[in-house]
């Protein structure tokens, strides 16, 4: 097993769902009050690295520790860094979090920010890994369900578009199926569809999930519908992008058969996935989700500063020297000094980084 010595959040599902709800219901409290809370990162400084592109995520984060009293550091293009030189991940994360008392990591590898954590000087907060987790934004839409509908069990949420490569759905099923009384409808194409890495966890945990591929019949016995864009940059070719970009798109009248009090949400950006004349519709909740992503984040970086040195494991599997993950954009493949942990499941082999499935051998 390999601990690191610091309260990292890689996994929502690291942590245990009262630690969840602790930080939505803080976040709840400062939605309400946030001049209350202007000063108590007075002296502490967040690095934050975004290795691809972010607007909501980013600012959200730099503007929560601002709100905070804190400060910031960070890059938001590698190309600005020494990374453009060919610095490898551990060198880099090492120094910025020798400077700073928390680090936040965007990267478009899976398993990125763990692999930054085995040797990172100060807590990790995952802000997304390639298609992998998002767990920030999982505790993003919480705080809005919590808020708009709440609470946060006996629900029926809808989740539509590219669930193969959409870490914030992966993220999502992951943690709210702790919750009794969640079901989630799947609803995509078979070449989108849910990784049955997510499906089995779900299994595991006796949550209801069921697949449809029409957007127009599903909506209906939604409490809440969450869309996703079909994401270019994680495509091969953008000749299999254009064929299924416009899978499902939300219009005013597929709306129309949705419950009264249904909600929809969307991590943004928005390509063409949700038409505009559903905006001014008062179930539309997306931008106002994005407002309550930097209240959330606020008490996210409180929470974990206050307690930033609690020993947590990181790998808990066995090293495999020879073994190669499946999954090309593994960080394992890009960062060749990394220990090859795998978790055993019978016959199969599980990745500690991406959770990527293979057969032993």
């Amino acid at each position: 097993m390999v601990n690191s010595r610091f309260t990292n959040l890689i996994d929502l599902n690291d942590m245990s769902s009262e630690w969840w709800l602790n930080v939505v219901k803080r976040a709840s409290d400062i939605c309400d009050d946030p001049a209350k809370y202007a000063k108590v990162c007075d002296g502490k400084i967040m690095a934050t690295l975004f290795y691809e592109p972010s607007t909501r995520t980013q600012m959200s984060f730099q503007t929560a520790m601002l709100r905070l009293g804190g400060t910031i550091i960070g890059f938001d293009n590698p190309a600005t860094s020494s990374v453009a030189k060919g610095e490898n991940l551990k060198d880099t994360t090492k120094i910025v979090s020798s400077y700073a008392d928390i680090m936040v990591m965007r990267h478009p590898s899976e398993g990125a920010a763990k692999a930054a954590a085995l040797t990172a000087d100060c807590p990790i907060i995952n802000a997304g890994d390639g298609s992998h987790l998002h767990p920030t934004q999982t505790l993003t839409d919480m705080l809005t369900l919590y808020r708009e509908k709440g609470r946060l069990e006996n629900l029926t949420i809808g989740l539509c578009g590219d669930l193969k490569n959409g870490r914030t759905v992966h993220s999502m099923c992951k943690a709210l199926s702790s919750f009794k009384g969640i079901k989630f409808v799947f609803i995509s194409t078979k070449e989108l569809g849910m990784p049955q890495y997510i499906k089995d966890i779900l299994m595991a945990k006796n949550c209801q999930f069921s697949e449809d591929p029409s957007l127009e019949d599903a909506i209906g016995n939604l409490d809440m519908l969450y869309m996703t864009r079909v994401q270019k940059e994680r495509f091969a070719s953008e000749e299999e992008y254009l064929a299924l970009k416009d899978a499902y798109i939300l219009d005013k009248r597929k709306l129309n058969k949705a419950k009264s009090d249904c909600i929809v949400l969307h991590p943004l950006p928005r390509v063409d996935e949700i038409t505009m004349d559903v905006d001014d519709d008062p179930r539309a909740m997306f931008f106002k989700q994005a407002k309550y992503g930097m209240y959330v984040r606020m008490a996210l970086i409180m929470t974990i500063l206050e307690n930033p040195n609690e020993s947590r494991p990181l790998l808990t599997g066995s090293t495999y020297p020879s073994v190669a993950c499946g999954n090309p954009n593994c960080i394992t493949h890009k960062e060749g000094y990394l220990p090859k942990y795998f978790r055993g499941l019978g016959d199969m082999l599980e990745c500690e980084y991406c959770d990527e499935r293979r057969l032993g051998n």
